[in-house]
């Protein structure tokens, strides 16, 4: 049975890492990202290839799909309706290890911006928060590689 597994990925500034996390989904399975808040998108405003996702992504763009919606509430309602349980993945005290969640799918996975994370209101209309626990001296990982352990992990 397959996993179906979508991302959201809010406010993420980095181009760079939007195209990581389209390759990395494509290696993953996902089966579509939604780009929600100011997240770059692969196309630019006049419909236009991005190319600099497009040299992140090496054509992940194109093989998984993709929405820009502003409003990640407003998504997230849908979802739900449409039986997806949500997974924000972020540091919290109340998240959960990434290696003890075990997500009721189909499941949407939340990352959030890369210096300031999710807001205290997206976290609340979570089902769970998990988050990948730090051992060395640094605070977190770069979001496109917390996407890509999360994704490995869960979708395995």
């Amino acid at each position: 049975m397959k996993k179906e597994a979508v991302l959201i990925l809010h406010n993420i500034r980095s181009v760079h890492n939007v195209g990581s996390i389209f390759r990395t989904a494509d290696a993953a399975g996902v089966s579509k990202i939604y780009l929600t808040g100011y997240t770059p998108t692969p196309l630019d405003r006049f419909g236009r290839k991005r190319k600099d996702i497009t040299k992140t992504a090496l054509g992940a763009e194109d093989s998984v799909p993709w929405e820009a919606i502003k409003n990640p509430q407003a998504l997230m309602k849908r979802l739900r309706v449409e039986g997806f349980s949500i997974v924000a993945v972020e540091q919290s005290p109340d998240a959960i290890d990434y290696k003890k969640l075990k997500p009721i799918f189909p499941a949407a996975f939340l990352f959030g911006n890369e210096v300031r994370g999710l807001s205290s209101a997206l976290l609340r209309k979570c089902d769970t928060v998990a988050e990948v626990p730090m051992r060395g001296r640094k605070e977190s990982l770069n979001v496109s590689v917390a996407a890509g352990v999360i994704l490995f992990q869960l979708l395995r």
